[in-house]
């Protein structure tokens, strides 16, 4: 496998469908009490294959990046599985993210016969990789932490095999508190800002290189942010469960979501990253833009994906409870996930069983660097070869 073969491979539309009993419906279209998770399979040409990678993302839509079809092109079998959030996550709740996924490994193994299965989760796909695995092994997650249904506990997840941490960051909930604006004072009037913690205001004395002293401040000053969001939140949802609205939900904006210091001086946290640069581009411009990071909210979904305490989706902690053997690729010039990330989530595995690569140079989804996909491509057959996953 670790080969320079390049096969081709067929892209086949596939979609794995279940039924679900709901309170509500909190994806748009489709047919109530019916999920359907649109699928491609990527089979190389005269490649059989007892194991498939299946490749995640909460609101999908990479299943045209470079890296899945590079992937086949060396000889592995992949499944990029969309969730019912796919392109929104306005609404989308972790526990049901991970719900759906099983559901992808159940169709692999059963349907199309997969014996083994290898989580690859890229960027946000990570944690969720490791939410999922943790509760298929040991299921403790009973609600969500709204406290309605899925039932993790009793949602029979099937174990994966094994797991690729592509280019993943530690959390949704993490990595959008150290993109929080600090300087919002009021989440009804954005223009209200604390000027010494603004990073865009060029007349704020504070400029890189930024002090210890003011990253600490800033840092502190973002999560009590996300922490006023979230109490907030949860005394909004009990007002509606106290006047027996139970099912209903109340939207909101999260304004200034990336005003991230490592964005505006290269000193913080240094990588080969571009300088003032974000995946989205202009991190000023981001950072009130409507393609922000959690720019629009449900109650519900602040607190699964987003809520710094409360969310059941933490890398960190869900990367702990994995046991099975884990491979994790890091990009040097990440311009979205901080090589930082992956240092702490590989950390935090607790067995002996993880490698960890670093493709020097690759920015985050390898978009105009065909050779930096490549090795990592390798990097991942090599990888499964050496752990004795059949290709054959």
């Amino acid at each position: 496998m670790g080969n320079e073969t390049a096969y081709k491979y067929d892209r086949i539309p596939h979609l794995v469908a279940f039924d679900e009993k709901s309170g509500f419906k909190d994806t748009y279209g489709g047919q109530i009490d019916r999920v359907v998770l649109e699928a491609h399979l990527l089979v190389p040409k005269g490649r059989p294959s007892k194991t498939v990678m299946i490749i995640t993302h909460p609101i999908g839509g990479g299943q045209y990046l470079p890296m899945p079809s590079t992937l086949a092109k060396h000889g592995m079998h992949v499944i990029y599985c969309n969730t019912r959030y796919r392109g929104a996550d306005y609404a989308l709740i972790m526990e049901k993210v991970i719900v759906d996924l099983g559901a992808c490994i159940k169709d692999a193994k059963q349907r199309l016969g997969y014996e083994k299965v290898i989580l690859g989760g890229w960027s946000g796909g990570g944690s969720m990789s490791l939410f999922y695995q943790a509760e298929a092994q040991s299921p403790s997650v009973s609600a969500t932490p709204a406290g309605d249904p899925p039932d993790l506990t009793t949602a029979s997840l099937i174990p994966a095999d094994g797991v690729i941490l592509l280019a993943a960051h530690m959390s949704r909930n993490r990595t959008l508190t150290e993109w929080l604006d600090a300087s919002i004072q009021n989440e009804l009037d954005p223009s209200r800002r604390e000027a010494e913690l603004d990073l865009y205001d060029p007349s704020n004395k504070n400029q890189p290189e930024y002090s210890p002293a003011f990253l600490e401040r800033y840092r502190a000053a973002q999560v009590a942010r996300n922490r006023r969001i979230t109490a907030w939140v949860k005394d909004k949802l009990a007002q509606l469960k106290a006047a027996g609205r139970t099912n209903e939900e109340f939207n909101f904006v999260v304004h200034g979501t990336m005003a991230d210091p490592r964005w505006l001086d290269p000193a913080v946290d240094p990588s080969d990253r571009k300088p003032r640069w974000c995946m989205l581009g202009d991190p000023k411009v981001v950072n009130m833009s409507p393609v922000g990071l959690a720019r629009f909210c449900s109650l519900r979904s602040w607190l699964s994906q987003w809520s710094y305490d409360e969310s059941n989706a933490d890398g960190l902690k869900c990367a702990a409870r994995v046991a099975v053997p884990v491979l994790s690729i890091t990009n040097t010039a990440d311009d979205a996930v901080p090589p930082s990330h992956s240092v702490r989530m590989f950390a935090a595995i607790k067995h002996a069983d993880k490698e960890s690569v670093s493709i020097k140079g690759a920015n985050h989804y390898y978009f105009g660097q065909p050779e930096k996909a490549a090795e990592a491509a390798r990097a991942c057959a090599d990888w499964l070869q050496r752990k004795g996953f059949d290709f054959e």
